[in-house]
């Protein structure tokens, strides 16, 4: 039997696809005896915001454009993602309850794969571990015994709100530019309200300054606070823009903060791009300063976390697998890929490659013209200063560059990386 270790969406991604292939596979998950951090339910690949799946546009975004790729290849992530869809214009935005739900019963109910409720101390001889950025303290010991110390960084998320408490007669709908169905709350502010915003978030009580002073915050996932500090138009050329939204008067606003649904149902609203790292009473006071959230009820408040991953360069092959064990390969964020997405890809990438082995055959790596095959490589590739890597065009073999329409070049990439995995798929086996 095989162990996969880790029930996030590397390892159920994993797992799942193991067992759909006739591999009797442990999926051994240390929830519910004990939880990290990040984690506060008993289902496995819970998600810290409804939009964690990022964009869906799979012709303008890379991320969009891995997931369709992973659909493709059969993951259950992505089959998760639609069962569980709520509105959220050219954003793959789920119900997070139900998505997990979904994943947990798919996976719980696979004929093939034995759930273990345990923590994993050591090392499996032959499996995948797939245990996240905050590995626990043992497993991430005998990761430090084998291959040497990790790398961190900081990440956070972001206040949901209930809708109730919303005073949505200071709020407009609107998706920017028109897109999309409606799917955005918008929350304008004057150029006074805004500056007081601001001028509050800055001075606000952070709950620990020593991580921003070192410098160890991922850039993608930039507290708010953080990104003010910067200057006091930052936001307003960033997460509060009001470009491409006009209000019931047909006005643009100074600025917006946005709110996205985190349900099917309504319920509940979160502060998009407000990821942040103040103190409790501190979040509910700055951005109580938000007109349209004078009263609001905090239903979640933004936290930040440590998250490390692996010196992957050094340790890991473009198939994920360890290159002094290869019968051992890792999945998810530990690896290098940051995002949900990117860690369920890998997740899906170590089950495809681990089955081959299992079969006697060679693993193949995607091309270098698809999302998957460029995370893989990145990953493996030689780099003194190894930073976690999101989906992205700049990574993805390009081979149009006498087109200049970025529109027109995107097109052609998603085509051909379609087309690409296609060819993938068959030449695996799947």
């Amino acid at each position: 039997m095989i162990k996969v270790v880790g029930a996030g969406l590397a390892g159920c991604e994993a797992a799942y696809f193991l067992a759909s292939h006739g591999v009797e596979t442990e999926l051994v998950e240390m929830k519910p005896r004990k939880f990290t951090p990040a984690h506060s339910s008993e289902n496995f690949c819970e998600l810290v915001c409804s939009n964690s799946l990022k964009s869906d546009d799979m012709y303008g975004n890379a991320c969009g454009l891995l997931k369709e790729e992973m659909r493709r290849l059969g993951s259950v992530t992505m089959e998760a993602a639609e069962v569980s869809r709520v509105p959220a214009g050219g954003a793959l935005a789920v119900d997070r309850e139900k998505f997990s739900a979904y994943v947990t019963e798919k996976v719980k109910g696979a004929a093939g794969i034995t759930v273990a409720s345990r923590e994993e101390t050591e090392l499996p001889g032959a499996g995948i571990v797939a245990t996240g950025p905050l590995t626990s303290d043992a497993l991430s010991a005998a990761i430090e015994r084998e291959f040497g110390g990790g790398l961190h960084f900081y990440d956070a998320s972001a206040p949901i709100v209930s809708a109730a408490s919303i005073d949505f007669a200071k709020t407009f709908t609107q998706d920017r530019y028109g897109r999309g169905t409606g799917d955005y709350l918008n929350c304008p502010l004057t150029k006074e309200e805004y500056t007081a915003f601001v001028h509050a978030l800055v001075l606000a009580e952070r709950a620990k300054p020593h991580a921003f002073e070192k410098g160890e915050i991922f850039e993608g996932c930039m507290p708010v606070e953080v990104m003010a500090a910067r200057g006091e138009d930052t936001l307003r050329f960033g997460t509060f823009k009001p470009v491409g939204l006009r209000d019931g008067a047909g006005n643009r606003p100074y600025a917006v903060l946005q709110l996205r649904r985190e349900n099917e149902e309504g319920s509940c609203y979160g502060l998009v791009g407000c990821q942040t790292n103040l103190k409790f009473g501190e979040q509910k006071r700055v951005f109580s300063l938000i007109p349209a959230l004078k009263n609001a009820e905090f239903l979640r408040y933004g936290v930040m976390h440590r998250n490390t991953f692996l010196q992957s360069p050094e340790i890991l092959n473009a198939d994920f697998s360890a290159k002094s064990h290869p019968m051992l390969f890792f999945a998810g964020q530990m690896t290098g890929v940051e995002g949900y997405v990117e860690s369920a890809a890998s997740g899906l990438l170590s089950g495809i490659h681990l089955w081959r082995k299992l079969c006697g055959k060679e693993t193949k790596v995607p091309p270098a013209t698809t999302v998957l095959g460029a995370l893989s490589r990145y990953i493996a590739a030689p780099n003194r200063d190894f930073q976690p890597m999101n989906a992205n065009y700049g990574i993805l073999a390009e081979g149009f560059g006498t087109v200049r329409d970025k529109k027109e070049r995107r097109r052609l990439l998603a085509e051909r990386s379609l087309e690409e995995i296609e060819r993938f798929a068959r030449t695996v086996g799947l």
